[in-house]
């Protein structure tokens, strides 16, 4: 690939801003893409993407919004307005909900992208048929990717297990961003469909998160960088 570095998401999964600047700054040069979940914003608020912003990294917001369609809308509106450039929704909201989400995008804010949440990566095979019905998650992942497609969505969330399948049902610039990516050999935590960068890159994925594999080391940077080595070899 071209430069991995702007395929390579790191999640700042902290409740404190003050951490999170400090793994960015051992970065450096070697991270451009920064996520910004739910812990860290409901602890720091819009000033976590705004410090960011002022590092020179480009901000992912993952709320993940999930609401009636008007109070989406009005989230969208309002995260347009904060600098980031890509913001989830979760595709279980409905067709109603991602069609408000666009809306409120293309009135406000243009230049975000919008991803549909599809399957969460923590869910287990024996979990999975209690949240869903369909036989297993890539059959579940096919209908948000449809409706996604359909309400105009820039791209989804998916697991490196579904991403070769969305590639497939889908077209040239559609975002596939995968998460639950760890090194050869490393733990998956509470992640139960992981994969390596260069698995899910091979698989189809245009975006990788990576959380703890580097976050958790003993040199973040370091291990940044092998990852991101790894990902120039696909």
């Amino acid at each position: 690939m071209n430069d991995p570095r702007d395929a390579l998401i790191l999640a700042l999964d902290r409740p404190d801003l003050g951490a999170a600047l400090s793994l960015v700054d051992q970065a450096g040069d070697a991270l451009r893409w920064v996520k910004v979940g739910l812990e860290l914003f409901v602890a720091e608020g819009p000033a976590a993407g705004a410090a960011f912003r002022g590092r020179g990294k480009r901000v992912f917001l993952d709320l993940k919004l999930h609401d009636i369609p008007n109070t989406v809308a009005g989230a969208v509106r309002t995260a347009g307005g904060l600098g980031a450039e890509l913001l989830t929704l979760h595709a279980e909201g409905g067709p109603a909900m991602l069609r408000a989400a666009v809306e409120a995008r293309d009135a406000n804010a243009p230049e975000l992208r919008l991803l549909a949440v599809t399957v969460l990566t923590s869910l287990t095979g024996a979990e999975y048929p209690e949240v869903y019905r369909d036989p297993d998650p890539a059959a579940r992942v096919a209908v948000f990717v449809r409706a996604a497609l359909e309400a105009g969505v820039d791209g989804v969330v998916c697991s490196a297990a579904e991403a070769a399948t969305v590639t497939a049902a889908t077209p040239a610039g559609f975002l596939r961003v995968t998460p639950g990516i760890r090194p050869a050999g490393g733990a998956a935590g509470d992640q139960a469909r992981v994969a390596t960068a260069e698995a899910a890159l091979a698989a189809g994925a245009t975006h990788l998160v990576l959380g703890r594999a580097v976050t958790a080391a003993s040199d973040p940077r370091r291990a940044l960088v092998g990852v991101l080595e790894a990902m120039a070899r696909v």
